[in-house]
């Protein structure tokens, strides 16, 4: 396959390569070659007349099961803290089967539509007597769809301190029950290759409430003896900050350095809530941050420093967190964002836009360990998005290599491609009528809220 004509090539790299031109060849799931190409014998053409080309979209922290529990009014204007009794806390136990692969659908297929080629699901809900596994269901449904999944697999060994009132707590299980279920999933799932479309990741639900010290210590060994890496929340909020100086006399970057949880196979969600030496601390260990900016400004928690970090030589990426705190789950609008709220807050030298569609490309396979994705270069895997730029929101751009993170809105995607296979084409998923799944996702709202 050869994909030709188009506006330019957003290689995903930084500095002087982040931009390219010419032709992409396409031999089975991986890139063969990038330049001025003729076409071989019958090799398949695909036209990419007006788009940009960029490699497929990375989103590093997601909670897919929250995306039938979006705009819930009476969490529509609360901190974090007062936010997750009454909306995900509230809503979690009525998940069946059937709405867990809903929910798994809608937002996969957003991310689809956004040009993102994988999603890392930080999932947490697995109850005794749940009656189904989530987990199973997650990656039959990346599989039906042709996405690449990093599964983070969630737990707590201690109560959660936000209960629902007249509802139920997150469900907590003993340490050796999460290790032993960690095993059995990363058995049946977990391709620990460069290019694997299914990985496991240890990932309790959050680092400084769901386990004690002695806890992690155990589970930090456990992964690293799996060979699986690790990912929590941190510092989404200053009352996360308060408690770890409260209980812990440190930092929540420095008590999850001493206690195993640092270093190239570790990174953390928001992390918003940092100083300069814990910027520096990740910085020097290679520890990565999700950055959520739009779930951090709906929910008020404020802007984490990834300009800081970036410019450490820290790793960064952007992740579109649960769609019940960010409404808006697609990586466009949040590269827009990241772009702008860096810039507002700090100066318009902050980010640029070539840095931010790094952060979601590049940035988020290496934090993810997926070294043969995340840019368009010969030898990579062939995940590759092509941007349309039609309509009033692209005309008239000097530089349509800066649409896809600038212009924000919905670019039509012409195609997406996942190892070299077609997902997406002309905005269509084979296979997926949107009208259905709208209107299931209507009728489970109405049976959540009843």
């Amino acid at each position: 396959m050869l994909i030709r004509g188009a506006k330019g090539i957003l290689t995903g790299l930084s500095g002087a390569s982040a931009r390219g031109v010419g032709d992409i060849r396409i031999e089975k799931d991986k890139i063969a070659a990038v330049g001025s190409l003729e076409p071989l014998p019958g090799e398949q053409i695909v036209d990419a007349a007006g788009c940009v080309v960029s490699p497929g979209l990375v989103s590093t922290h997601h909670h897919l099961f929250q995306s039938v529990m979006k705009g819930a009014p009476a969490g529509i204007d609360l901190p974090v803290e007062s936010w997750l009794p009454v909306v995900p806390y509230r809503f979690w136990n009525q998940l069946d089967a059937d709405t867990m692969r809903l929910a798994a659908r809608v937002g996969m297929t957003e991310l689809l539509l956004s040009g993102t080629s994988t999603i890392a699901d930080h999932h947490y809900l697995f109850a005794p007597g749940l009656g189904f596994k989530p987990a199973d269901i997650l990656f039959e449904v990346a599989e039906e769809l042709g996405l690449r999944l990093v599964l983070c697999r969630g737990g707590a060994t201690q109560a959660q301190r936000f209960v629902p009132k007249g509802g139920e707590p997150i469900p907590s299980e003993p340490l050796p029950k999460i290790i032993r279920a960690i095993e059995k999933l990363a058995r049946k799932h977990h391709d620990p290759s460069p290019s694997a479309k299914k990985r496991v990741v240890v990932a309790p639900t959050n680092l400084l409430y769901s386990m004690l010290p002695d806890d992690l210590r155990a589970l930090a060994g456990a992964a690293r003896s799996m060979g699986l890496r690790m990912h929590s929340h941190l510092s989404e909020a200053a009352a996360d900050v308060a408690h770890c100086l409260r209980v812990h006399g440190k930092r929540p970057v420095r008590y999850a350095a001493d206690n195993g949880w640092d270093g190239p196979d570790v990174w953390f969600a928001h992390l918003v809530h940092m100083d300069d030496d814990e910027v520096r601390l990740m910085a020097e260990s290679s520890t990565g941050m999700a950055h959520c900016p739009q779930s951090n400004c709906r929910l008020g928690s404020g802007i984490a420093p990834a300009d800081r970090l970036a410019a450490l030589g820290g790793r960064v990426s952007l992740g579109v967190d649960g769609a019940a705190s960010n409404e808006a789950c697609d990586m466009i609008s949040e590269m827009h964002c990241a772009w702008q709220i860096h810039r507002a807050a700090k100066g318009p030298a902050a980010v640029t836009a070539d840095q931010v569609l790094h952060w979601a490309t590049a940035g988020g396979a290496d934090v993810l360990g997926l070294t043969e994705v995340g840019t368009i270069a010969p030898g990579m895997q062939a995940d590759i998005a092509l941007f349309e730029l039609s309509g009033p929101r692209y005309a008239g751009l000097h530089d349509p290599l800066l649409a896809p993170v600038i212009g924000g809105g919905a670019p039509r995607l012409r195609a997406l491609y996942v190892a070299g296979r077609e997902v997406v084409r002309d905005g269509v998923i084979p296979g997926i009528d949107l009208e259905r799944i709208n209107a299931e996702a209507d009728q489970a709202v109405r049976r959540m809220v009843a």
